[in-house]
């Protein structure tokens, strides 16, 4: 990677030619002329001046992005020579919070062990995050409810889901068998964050029935999918949550799911990858194992 672009990354952190210069072990005029060689190579002007400290213009911001994927391949980059040098493969996979409480991080650690030499990491966070990551090359592959259209990504439908009403068992909607939207705007609602997929997907078609969120009593937004089902649980309210997110707890009685009525939230579950990845053979031995899993934890319900 070209020092004056991890030059630019370093001052665009830290703010300050002198803390820049600590940090990468220069002089504060080496810092300098990085810069000034950077700008007079793309004719612009990268930072300003700000009470002293160096902001980025919106040029900066641009070349800043485009800089941090340069070093994102330079590390992939490596780690690949370095993985052929011993004889292995590894893969950075990122899943969003709902996707990872489904069957999926089971299906990517049978694969793990019917496979040596394989590593994987496993990265979750928020949708529009992931994608960032996958078209900066931080990530080979995003596991995501739904998908962007974007002509250098690619996309495998996986499986569909669809969004529930998740209640406690002692709550009195547990013998119903479905409940209108009007009942559930009486209930405690506890949701996922606003930029979560769930609750985009769960806007969107309150939408389509001419209704907003805010017509619901949300008493407490969390991120963390554990928490919501244990609060649900306990009948702290109730939530509109992923069905697949909540198969354990539905299984062994510990929550109870149901459908609200004139709302049929059907998402799909897909893997996204970019155009450049190569590893089919991987992409193909996923989706196997995942629809194997799927097909015996069907079987078992049936069973049950």
């Amino acid at each position: 990677m070209d020092a004056k672009l991890t030059t630019l990354l370093t001052l665009a952190e830290v703010g300050t030619h002198t803390k820049a210069a600590q940090r990468l072990s220069l002089t504060q005029p080496a810092v300098s002329q990085h810069i000034s060689r950077l700008e007079a190579e793309l004719g612009v002007k990268l930072f300003n001046r700000v009470q002293g400290r160096y902001a980025l213009t919106e040029e900066g911001k641009i070349v800043v992005q485009y800089a941090r994927r340069v070093q994102a391949l330079e590390g992939a980059l490596r780690q690949k020579l370095s993985d052929r040098k011993s004889n292995q493969r590894r893969f950075t996979i990122g899943v969003t919070h709902t996707t990872e409480s489904n069957i999926l991080v089971d299906v990517i650690a049978q694969y793990c062990n019917l496979h040596d030499g394989i590593k994987i990491n496993i990265i979750s966070d928020d949708i529009n995050i992931l994608y960032a990551k996958l078209k900066s090359f931080v990530i080979d592959l995003a596991f995501v409810e739904g998908r962007i259209a974007d002509p250098s990504l690619s996309a495998v439908l996986l499986d569909t889901d669809s969004l529930i009403l998740a209640v406690s068992p002692q709550h009195p909607f547990a013998k119903r068998g479905s409940i209108s939207i009007l009942e559930l705007q009486r209930e405690k609602l506890i949701m996922r964050l606003p930029d979560s997929g769930t609750r985009k997907l769960f806007e969107s078609h309150l939408m389509s029935r001419n209704l907003g969120i805010e017509d619901f009593n949300i008493i407490l937004e969390i991120d963390n999918i554990a928490t919501i089902k244990d609060l649900v649980r306990k009948d702290f309210g109730v939530s509109i949550l992923a069905k697949s997110a909540c198969q354990n707890e539905l299984s062994k009685g510990k929550l109870v799911a149901l459908p609200i009525e004139d709302l049929s939230m059907i998402r799909e579950i897909n893997i996204v990858y970019h155009k450049d990845f190569t590893q089919k053979t991987f992409l193909n031995d996923i989706v196997r194992l995942y629809y194997e899993k799927a097909h015996q934890l069907f079987r078992t319900r049936d069973l049950d």
